[in-house]
């Protein structure tokens, strides 16, 4: 009898690490997912770079350095191999944006240019769409994290080297704030 109750309680705790076990497996592959969706939001951004380039170009006769800038970042955001490293490129493209987008007021003839208009309202779009995907993945880190923290997930995370992941973080308080790109409604003075 105490045999049975041995070899139950055996295939119970058997059957339970391999459920935590499989379970921080799912979670893990969430947060990669969830991270491959900010990249693919983040490309995209980058990819609508070169058409940004090439239409403002010609009115920003002044603004190279600022343009050069966009394109050592997207040239950066090919080599980054960490989610860190891409965040970063990500918060210093958002930051050279705005510039872009501020220094556009001052011409009138790009932001009457329908390429400059459709370009701003990707960004726009990509921008809501990187907003959210940054929430998901955070959201996601965040459940994973917790697994890995409580009690009994802990110990089968440290037996089988589950390690925490990173929240993804905006260092700094200007790329904090949100991308204005709409320009379509303002009357010429």
């Amino acid at each position: 009898m105490i045999f049975w109750i041995i070899l139950s309680i055996v295939i119970v705790i058997a059957i339970s690490l391999i459920v935590i076990y499989n379970n921080l497996v799912t979670l893990r592959q969430r947060v990669q997912n969830a991270w491959s969706q900010i990249d693919v939001q983040l490309q995209r951004r980058f990819d609508l770079i070169p058409n940004l380039v090439e239409t403002v170009k010609g009115y920003m006769t002044h603004e190279n350095d600022t343009l050069t800038k966009v394109s050592e970042l997207r040239s950066s955001w090919a080599n980054a191999k960490t989610i860190e490293e891409k965040a970063e490129l990500g918060n210093a493209l958002t930051d050279t944006l705005k510039t872009i987008m501020a220094v556009a007021e001052n011409y009138p003839d790009l932001k009457a240019n329908q390429s400059f208009n459709s370009l701003q309202a990707e960004l726009s779009e990509t921008e809501d769409k990187i907003a959210y995907s940054r929430q998901f993945y955070n959201d996601t880190v965040t459940i994973y994290n917790t697994k890995l923290e409580t009690f009994p997930s802990n110990i089968v995370a440290g037996m089988f080297g589950f390690t925490a992941s990173t929240l993804f973080n905006v260092d700094n308080e200007e790329a904090k704030k949100a991308v204005k790109v709409d320009f379509g409604n303002k009357e010429q003075k």
